[in-house]
């Protein structure tokens, strides 16, 4: 069990929000449909490219599992879970794209089950994927055997299409991802003889609350997706970015300076801005960085290679530009990408731990008052007293579970 929180920690490791003030480089489409994005022909295609069975848990020991973090939930796990590994077609830059994930099912299902989208935390290695782990836990399969269609997507840049550095709090990029996995799975669990009983469920926790909203959104405002969510949980992501600039203008340490670099690469990368390092940082860390988001390193072992002190991790010219009315591409990308004109629609709670320094419980708290401000009818937020950016994911699943619970039609 101690290795089971582990694993979920290590997940939490999510953007470190800061970071996405160091780099912006996508040029977003100002387009609220992210449907003209989408080749025309995978609209009308079957999203399913493969799935293998990798391996299958026993009720049993995901009971004795689910002590570590899900206890309240014991109760309910009584199926045996089948866990598939799925290569799906999704679009990235409107191009079609093949990513991949896990998919849960549980066993000796004797009514339509609910469906379950679970968004993961920041990762780096590429052995720390889902579906790379073979068979390996990753914690969520508990769902699976309380019933629900458990799936957890690898995202972009990891499994399939882990020749792509992963579009690091990208919103629509994101969003999209989870959404195509949802149909592809569709596909999977219905060759299975398992039926679903019209509930969709999101939840994350730190970059995955960040891709859960994003899933949230993307179904919220195209209705072509043809997807209807029952409720949403999103932990401690970084739903404002733009507020998030501000520390990193102010000069502030950073604890976890390996998120502030994934951002600024993954944004240089992806917009096509293909800017030397150099631009954004000193040396010897612009040359250093250069090897490190490969997917061999964690996020550890590129910290080692940095500074916590972001005046002398960042560029003197990019500091200046971010606090003068320099780098406006980086500062359009980072409003675009945020929650700043969205309202969502379905029951939907927000967790954050009032102690994180790494994603300040302040982002989740003005994202909330404003979302209420503009009318949002289901929306609460959960504070977590206390709690830290690593020591929150398992308060927010204790609430999490008996609420998502209380909606399900077939519990």
């Amino acid at each position: 069990m101690t290795n089971l929180k582990y694993k979920l920690r290590r997940w939490i490791s999510t953007l470190t929000i800061v970071a996405l003030l160091v780099v912006a480089t996508f040029p977003l489409s100002s387009c609220s449909k992210s449907d003209a994005a989408i080749p025309e022909d995978l609209a009308e295609r079957e999203r399913l490219v493969s799935a293998e069975k990798v391996g299958t848990l026993s009720a049993g020991m995901l009971k004795q599992l689910a002590g570590a973090y899900a206890g309240s939930f014991q109760s309910q796990i009584k199926h045996d879970v089948a866990i598939y590994k799925v290569h799906y077609r999704t679009t990235f830059q409107g191009r079609e794209t093949e990513a991949s994930g896990l998919v849960a099912l549980p066993m000796n299902l004797s009514t339509p089950a609910p469906l379950l989208s679970v968004q993961h935390g920041t990762i780096f290695e590429h052995d720390e994927a889902p579906s790379a782990m073979n068979g390996g836990l990753t914690g969520f399969e508990v769902f699976a055997s309380g019933g629900y269609i458990t799936l957890i997507p690898d995202y972009l840049g990891f499994g399939a299409s882990k020749n792509l550095l992963h579009p690091y709090y990208h919103r629509q990029s994101s969003g999209i991802a989870v959404v195509d996995m949802i149909k592809a799975a569709k596909t999977l669990y219905a060759q299975e003889g398992i039926a679903d009983n019209g509930q969709l469920f999101l939840a994350g926790y730190s970059e995955g609350g960040y891709v859960t909203l994003a899933a949230q959104q993307e179904i919220e405002t195209n209705p072509q997706h043809g997807l209807k969510i029952t409720a949403s949980g999103a932990g401690a992501g970084g739903y404002d970015l733009t507020e998030m600039l501000a520390d990193v203008v102010a000069g502030k340490p950073y604890t976890y300076p390996a998120y502030l670099a994934y951002v600024l690469m993954s944004y240089n990368k992806t917009y096509g801005w293909n800017r030397p390092l150099s631009d954004f940082y000193q040396e010897p860390y612009a040359t250093r960085l250069a090897t490190m988001f490969n997917g061999q390193h964690s996020g550890s072992a590129i910290n080692k290679q940095l500074t916590t002190q972001t005046e002398q991790l960042f560029a003197a010219s990019f500091l200046e530009g971010l606090r003068g009315d320099g780098e406006r591409a980086l500062k359009k990308a980072l409003q675009e990408n945020s929650f700043n004109s969205w309202v969502p629609q379905s029951p939907t709670r927000l967790y954050h731990g009032t102690a994180d320094v790494i994603v300040p419980f302040a982002n989740s708290k003005q994202t909330y008052e404003r979302m209420k401000a503009a009318g949002a009818p289901e929306l609460e937020l959960i504070p977590i007293r206390n709690g830290t950016h690593s020591s929150s994911l398992i308060p927010m699943l204790t609430d999490l579970i008996p609420w998502m619970q209380s909606f399900r039609t077939n519990p």
